[in-house]
């Protein structure tokens, strides 16, 4: 006989669990004596908003589901940010609550709260394990829900008595996801649509792809002359260097890719959505009926129609579908689509380098005081090792980043597609457990820090390899930005006051910076880099250099690499 919480535990152990992320309650105390005897390890946030987005970013790295602890009422209610960010960014994400004692259920006991009406909007699945008989059952169920179909979270409420109540069954086998997979009908109805395409373009985005997948996709891809873009946050899918790949779709987009998806005679979106960002607020095909003609490839039945009307559906998970473009013959392209597909893609490339290039980048108005985001951005791209991570959460300093940064492949970007500020900190913390030996940097603004910058105790506390990029403009950016725009000069309730954040880093013991003008950045930078254990670098910037512009100047003399 073991309590509930020991056959939790069992269980996810079964599940090839490794590492959850918590913040401890005495509503689930069972659970934590159990994780004493296990073998998983136990990563203690400081808040459980901060604990929900490093399961995110687990989930997210490994495919399978992050496992965030928390207590209930104001527990749950914390973490609720990061279970938003697993909804929008489909990552499977499984968080077990402590709840109430079944007795005292329905009389507004102590931190009582109703998880289904709370989540069941924004989880997958709600369930309340009432007999600790039930737990693999339920578990298992728990699993399975949250890695097939569309990816997203699961929340187990568990009352703290249940979980000590004694029982004698055993955990279940491991839960492997649905991966469904092309039929041959639809893979020559596919091939038929590629080959009689002149102006095809392929978006991909979302979730259940794997290194293999993203490395066969662009040699496909490539072979067939066919330009691929991105969606929000999804920029590690092609490495920016890859001759097909043609820009992201996210905030300010490059106009020239825009124009080049609505131009096409053929899209083909694999794994995402096109949602509000990588739509252009809706606008970048027409609704229902687009006029290009649309293949839909994504592993829920649900997703395929829901706002396009597709020319063909495929429901199938990103990896399935990459596998089998092998086994189903191409049908041949005649040349002289060929070669007008060959121009229009080295033009594609050819748009997004001179996009995404620094160099020829115009400085915002007045954004000549503290460090040139440009020449920062240009020296990254040379000086971070191609197996770095980069991490962010919210606001318009993550636009020089997405825009600037090249990134070099799979899983070398984790940004939330839901928004959310405060998300890149516990990320990175999430990112460096995962990876030790990929160096981690994670860009924040001082405003998107703040909101979970007390996470820097576990960075402390676990020594990651981070560096913690802050650009300071001492106000919430994005929100000014907007605020400018409709009432000019009337700055309220977007300032910061912010603290110094070189002295907060040195008092949880990290090693940190200030960079105050650009010829410092390249220095801080390398010894961030050489350094041992996490490091911070506080980035002075003008806040008149809130975003980058949208058009490109002449070449600019680039700043030299060290």
């Amino acid at each position: 006989m073991v309590s509930g919480g020991k056959l939790l535990v069992q269980c996810l152990e079964a599940e090839g669990t490794d590492r959850v992320f918590c913040v401890p309650g005495e509503s689930y105390l069972d659970i934590l004596d159990a994780l004493y005897d296990s073998q998983i390890e136990v990563i203690v946030a400081r808040q459980e908003g901060g604990a929900a987005m490093m399961a995110e970013a687990d989930g997210k790295a490994t495919g399978r589901p992050g496992i965030c602890m928390v207590t209930r009422g104001p527990g749950a209610a914390n973490a609720m940010s990061g279970i938003h960010v697993a909804q929008q960014d489909s990552t499977p994400v499984i968080m077990i609550v402590g709840q109430v004692a079944r007795s005292y259920r329905g009389r507004d006991a102590f931190q009582e709260v109703d998880f289904v009406a709370t989540f069941g909007s924004m989880a997958k699945l709600v369930v309340e394990i009432n007999d600790a008989s039930r737990i693999p059952e339920i578990v298992a169920r728990a699993f399975r829900v949250a890695t097939s179909g569309r990816p997203g979270p699961v929340i187990l409420s568990c009352p703290e008595d249940m979980l000590g109540d004694p029982t004698d069954v055993s955990p279940a086998r491991r839960v492997l996801p649905v991966d469904p997979a092309p039929d041959a009908a639809s893979m020559a109805s596919f091939n038929a649509l590629i080959s009689r395409a002149a102006r095809p373009v392929m978006i991909v985005g979302g979730s259940r792809w794997n290194h293999a997948a993203t490395e066969r996709l662009a040699d496909w891809a490539m072979h067939r002359q066919i330009p691929v873009a991105v969606s929000f946050r999804r920029q590690h899918l092609i490495p920016g260097s890859h001759d097909c790949y043609a820009g992201d779709l996210g905030i300010g987009a490059n106009p020239e890719l825009i124009q080049l998806i609505k131009d096409s005679d053929l899209v083909i979106l694999l794994g995402g959505r096109l949602s509000e960002v990588p739509s252009q607020n809706y606008t970048l095909l027409d609704i229902p009926l687009p006029a290009q003609r649309l293949i839909h490839i994504h592993p829920d039945m649900n997703e395929a129609g829901r706002v396009y009307q597709p020319a063909l559906a495929i429901i199938a998970s990103p990896a399935a579908f990459v596998a089998c473009l092998d086994e189903y013959p191409d049908q041949e392209v005649p040349s002289g689509l060929l070669r007008a597909r060959t121009e229009r893609l080295q033009q594609a490339h050819e748009s997004y380098y001179r996009w995404s290039d620094p160099r020829v980048q115009a400085a915002a108005p007045g954004g000549r005081a503290g460090v040139d985001l440009r020449d920062m951005m240009y020296h990254l791209n040379g000086a971070l090792p191609d197996r770095a991570i980069v991490t962010n959460g919210a606001g318009n300093y993550s636009a020089w980043v997405h825009r600037f940064y090249r990134y070099r492949g799979f899983l070398t970007q984790f940004a939330p597609t839901s928004g959310s500020m405060g998300y890149g900190l516990p990320a990175a913390v999430a990112a460096a457990l995962r990876f030790p030996d990929r160096p981690v940097v994670c860009f924040a603004g001082d405003g998107c820090l703040q909101m979970t910058i007390n996470e820097l105790g576990t960075v402390a506390q676990h020594q990651g390899r981070i560096i913690v990029i802050v650009i300071d403009n001492g106000m919430y950016g994005t929100i000014r930005m907007h605020q400018e725009r409709r009432f000019p000069e009337r700055v309220s309730g977007t300032s910061l006051h912010n603290p110094d954040f070189v002295a907060l880093a040195r008092a949880y013991g990290i090693r940190a910076s200030l960079v105050e003008a650009t010829e410092q950045f390249p220095n801080a930078l390398k010894q961030a880099l050489n350094g041992e254990g996490p490091a911070l670098i506080h980035i002075k910037s003008d806040a008149e250099a809130i975003t980058p512009v949208s058009t490109i100047t002449q070449l600019r003399q680039p700043p030299e690499h060290p």
